[in-house]
Order: C-alpha cells, then sequence, then structure tokens
C-alpha cells in the first residue's frame, strides 16, 4: 500500500481541474484494501477517476483500486470472464475482441475502471453492462467481509443499480464477472453505427467492425479527456412519463423521444441543452462543448467550482424552459 499526503487529484481525475486531497493509498490487492477499510474512516473510492468533478480540496482519506486482472473462469460458446475492479474497461473490451468474445463491443471507448461500471450500469449504443453481467464480488466497508452480488440483487437500471442507492458507500466493488458469447449478436440499429458500417463497405460486420465504428463516433463527438478535460456525459438523459412527455411535444414537435422501461419516454438531455442555448457556451474556462452539449469541458485551468457553476446554470435553464430537472452522472467532490 502506498500512501501519498496532500496528494494533487488533477492526475487522477479525467476533468483534470486542481483539487488536493490530505492523503491517498494505492490498494493494489485484497489485502491491502482489507487492511484500509479496517483502519480508515468512510474513506472514499477513486478508480479511473472519469466521473468525479473536484469542486475543493478532500479531507478525507481515498482509496484508489488498482486490482489487476482477467481471467476466464468458464469457457465455452458462452464464456464467463472475472476482471479485477482497477482494470481500465477499454483495455476489457479490447482483451474481449482478441478473444473473440462478443457482447461488450457497443461499450468501446467508455472511460473508467471496471469495479465503476456496475455501479454506474455503463451503457452506450444500444447496449448496457446488466445485459451481459453475471455478478460481481464487493467488499464491505466496515467489516472487510466479501460478498457476491448476481444480476438481480445489483437492481440495474438506467445508468442506475443499488450501489448508488441502499448500498451507497457500503461496498467495494473488487472485481465483475461478465457472461460473453462466441455466437455474435450485433448491436448496429442505434446512432450512425450501422451508417458508418455502410460507408466503409462493410457488409457482413464483426464484433471488431462495430467497436471500430463506436470508436469513430465518439472520438468524432467526444473531446479526448487528455487534450480537453472532461468526464463524457455530465447528465443524465431524463425519463419522463409518457403524458408529460406527450404534452411537451405539443409545444416542441421537434422534441426527440426512446421508448423506456414500461410506458416511459427517454428525451436526450444534449437535445435539451442545446435547446436551451448552452451548445459551445463558456463560462469563464469552462464550457459547454461546441460538438456534444451533453459535456462539459474543461477549457484549460478551469477549477471544479467553474464547472460546476456552469452545470448549474444550465440546470435551472433547462427546468425554466422545459420543467425537466436535469441530473448530473458526475459525481461531485468536496461540496
Amino acid at each position: 500500500m502506498e500512501l501519498f499526503n496532500n496528494a494533487s487529484l488533477a492526475a487522477y481525475t479525467t476533468f483534470g481541474v486542481e483539487a488536493f486531497a490530505d492523503r491517498l493509498y494505492r490498494i493494489e490487492d485484497m489485502e491491502e484494501l482489507r487492511l484500509a477499510l479496517q483502519h480508515l474512516d468512510h474513506p472514499l473510492i477513486l478508480g479511473g477517476g472519469s466521473n468525479i468533478l473536484t469542486v475543493g480540496d478532500i479531507h478525507r482519506d481515498i482509496l484508489r483500486i488498482e486490482l489487476k486482472g482477467i481471467e476466464v473462469i468458464r469457457e465455452g460458446d458462452t464464456s464467463l470472464i472475472r476482471i479485477a475492479a482497477g482494470e481500465v474497461w477499454h483495455d476489457v473490451v479490447l482483451w474481449a475482441l482478441e478473444a473473440d468474445l462478443g457482447g461488450i463491443e457497443n461499450l468501446s471507448l467508455i472511460p473508467g475502471t471496471t469495479g465503476a461500471a456496475p455501479i454506474q450500469n455503463i451503457g452506450a449504443y444500444g447496449v448496457e453492462l446488466d445485459m451481459v453481467f453475471h455478478s460481481l464480488e464487493a467488499m464491505r466497508a466496515d467489516s472487510g467481509t466479501t460478498r457476491v452480488f448476481t444480476r438481480e440483487q445489483c437492481r440495474f437500471g438506467y445508468r442506475d443499480s443499488i450501489f448508488k442507492n441502499e448500498l451507497r458507500h457500503q461496498y467495494v466493488i473488487t472485481n465483475v464477472t461478465l457472461q460473453l458469447s462466441r455466437e455474435h449478436t450485433l448491436h448496429t440499429t442505434y446512432g450512425a453505427i450501422q451508417d458508418m458500417l455502410t460507408a466503409w463497405s462493410v457488409e457482413h460486420p464483426t464484433i471488431r467492425d462495430v467497436s471500430r465504428a463506436v470508436i469513430n463516433i465518439r472520438q468524432s463527438k467526444l473531446p479526448d479527456p487528455t487534450v480537453m478535460g472532461n468526464a463524457g456525459s455530465f447528465f443524465k438523459n431524463p425519463i419522463l412519463s409518457r403524458e408529460k412527455y406527450e404534452q411537451l411535444f405539443k409545444d416542441h414537435p421537434d422534441m426527440p423521444g426512446y421508448p423506456a422501461a414500461g410506458d416511459l419516454v427517454k428525451v436526450p438531455a444534449g437535445w435539451l441543452i442545446e435547446q436551451a442555448g448552452w451548445k459551445g457556451v463558456s463560462r469563464g474556462r469552462a464550457g459547454c462543448y461546441e460538438k456534444q452539449a451533453l459535456v462539459l469541458v474543461n477549457l484549460g485551468g478551469a477549477t471544479g467550482q467553474e464547472v460546476w457553476s456552469l452545470a448549474r446554470e444550465i440546470m435551472a435553464s433547462v427546468q425554466q424552459r422545459f420543467a425537466i430537472d436535469l441530473i448530473p452522472e458526475v459525481n461531485v467532490w468536496g461540496t
């Protein structure tokens, strides 16, 4: 276990805003994690830092989870793959492609680590993690005991799980088991995937083709966090009742809506933000990305407070115009 005092967090988060932590511990194995949880008082858990905005210094212990390893625990047409929480998610996608295992190719280039993926139930281009999820192991923060969670026990929802609700801060995920297949079922109808495959004259796409298309789409729409700090989508896409959506549609007939669970409708947050006039707008050194309004960016030297202030302006504006509450996907630390 390696300890850093007064640690700068700028390099540990994709927003790249400066903040300092009193103590940051690098956790590389299960015993280090168990000892840390036994001796530290409610530490914060940090993975890839791709879903965190620091708006001030952190006067709590931080555990950076760096558990590594990918293991095939059952092989066949459908294989079970156990992945340590500290593995970079996109590296896992590349590993699966190399092994000809399908199911997560649409989740290519999503930033962050594997341990964070179930908390958020990451999703993109018509696929969500719960579609290939088998189980996970987690360590209880107050006792160091481990527990296995099945798919049902995780209570997955849209960008949601039990770990964001009833069990928030109670467990640290240590590994995730996915069910991937050599019999590939491709998802190419969402977004511009099929258009890109057609432009490439790919008539019989493979999982590698789908991954390549997703990567190209993401790179064309989203800024590289190593160049321009960001956390990807800053807000969730609102889920509305069909009644409310239809009422809004009368006044905004171009408002897009997509079927969600039950009789609900998902409205793109990026469209709402753009219609409210925020796309490409900056406040100081923070901005709303010019190519994708759903992304807030660090234009260079921004503070977390500048980014958060812009986010709150956007939320108030969308609420005023559409009577819709935008909910941040990003976790805000230091408030």
